[in-house]
């Protein structure tokens, strides 16, 4: 399955951030805890050029904890600033003006030497769609100011927000890049929602989801459906049979898979299923990087 999802307004966006780069110390980019590489758009390295970086770690109370820690490490050691979050409850968000300080303090130093002792840290926030990017900026600022949405796509033009004295935040629309080069990508980023379900088949990317989880997070099925977790099925055996096992039927007999696809899909984005990282730091490295 072959998922791309690019709307027009998506290319007018990638020029203005090029543009408005210009104006700020530093981009943090927000990415989801569970998918940290194929949430990250890489457009945004060629836009930002040498700006310094920070990764949010969102969306961390649903991903495995061990793994994160070990994305945290994999970033730091590329010199990234790290943060973990999880934005609709506000966990981590108060530490984000201290770690934004701390990773400018040679630059902010510099500032007060010539006298620019009142001038604020001005951060660029960028993010795919539907990653947590506005109700993240929101939980900093302590205000509903930046539109927030369960669906991609609901910021459409720049906006910016004072959080305080010393730091404004320029928060940007969600987007993504024009084609996904690997088909993995565009999957997991369909199964957390950052592609709209219209665009894909359901149950293609249920059956999907179902086998990478009965390879990584086996017990998770087991006890949330009573699956068996058979390495010889296939993705949508696992599907029937976790339809069946809710008694989602249909006339007939039939099994209601396209039913029982929203509700998994539904389960697994709200945190229902358990705490999952989908891609892990050594699975870059088997694939070369």
């Amino acid at each position: 399955m072959n998922i791309q999802w690019y709307p027009g307004h998506m290319t007018k966006t990638r020029r203005q951030m090029t543009e408005d780069v210009k104006f700020v110390d530093m981009v943090a980019e927000v990415v989801d805890a569970r998918i940290p590489i194929s949430s990250r758009n890489p457009d945004i390295d060629a836009m930002v050029g040498n700006k310094p970086r920070m990764i949010i770690f969102n969306r961390a109370d649903q991903a495995d904890p061990a793994m994160t820690a070990a994305w945290k490490a994999w970033f730091r050691d590329k010199g990234y600033a790290v943060l973990e979050t999880d934005a609709k409850t506000g966990k981590g968000v108060n530490q984000f003006s201290s770690v934004i300080k701390a990773a400018l303090k040679d630059e902010i130093a510099k500032w007060q030497a010539k006298g620019q002792v009142g001038r604020p840290v001005r951060v660029m926030v960028v993010g795919v769609p539907n990653v947590g990017k506005s109700t993240f900026i929101n939980k900093v600022a302590r205000r509903k100011s930046a539109k927030a949405g369960d669906r991609p796509g609901v910021t459409r033009g720049k906006q910016w927000v004072s959080v305080d004295s010393g730091l404004d935040l320029l928060d940007t629309p969600g987007i993504l890049w024009p084609k996904f080069e690997d088909e993995t990508t565009g999957m997991r980023l369909a199964f957390t929602g950052a592609v709209r379900d219209e665009v894909v088949d359901v149950e293609a990317l249920a059956a999907a989801l179902l086998e990478l989880l009965r390879n990584r997070y086996p017990q998770a099925l087991s006890s949330r459906y009573k699956l068996e977790t058979d390495p010889d099925l296939a993705g949508w055996q696992l599907l029937e049979q976790a339809a069946r096992k809710r008694g989602m039927l249909i006339s007939g007999g039939e099994v209601d898979t396209e039913r029982m696809s929203r509700v998994l899909l539904d389960e697994f984005r709200g945190g229902k299923l358990g705490r999952f990282t989908l891609e892990l730091p050594q699975d870059l490295q088997e694939g070369g990087e």
